[in-house]
């Protein structure tokens, strides 16, 4: 993590990009206990933290929000998902055809986070080159 006020956005675009790393590591431990007996999917939560203190900061700009954002209260955190039925008999309430998109959509948000990062220090690059 950058601590400079230059680097606000790279720092939420990092938080992000750990987020969707973390996620896809446990779609593919949901992918790897499709066949275990009593094995309840886990997820990971993350946006509802960004959004909900990105929005807290009143009518100030979107700038200003990033700059004061507090990256220790937007930490993605696991939890067992319990909200989706199990329809087999062994208890088990992973769908495999879900987790495959869910683990395609997590990583083309990683890979595209890590491009934007890489697009912001290209910037300051070409703007230190002149």
């Amino acid at each position: 993590m950058i601590n400079s006020h230059a680097f606000d956005y790279i720092n939420v675009l990092e938080k992000a990009a750990d987020a969707s790393w973390t996620r896809y590591n446990v779609i593919s431990n949901n992918i790897a206990n499709s066949t275990t007996p009593g094995y309840k999917r886990k997820d990971v939560n993350f946006e509802d933290y960004l959004v909900q203190e990105l929005t807290s900061g009143g009518t100030q700009s979107l700038r200003q929000k990033i700059a004061g954002v507090d990256l220790d209260n937007i930490t993605p955190t696991t939890y067992v998902d319990y909200s989706q039925l199990s329809y087999r008999l062994d208890g088990n309430n992973v769908d495999i055809d879900t987790e495959n998109v869910e683990a395609a959509s997590a990583q083309i948000k990683y890979n595209t986070l890590l491009d934007s990062i890489t697009h912001e220090f290209n910037m300051y690059k070409a703007a230190l080159a002149k």
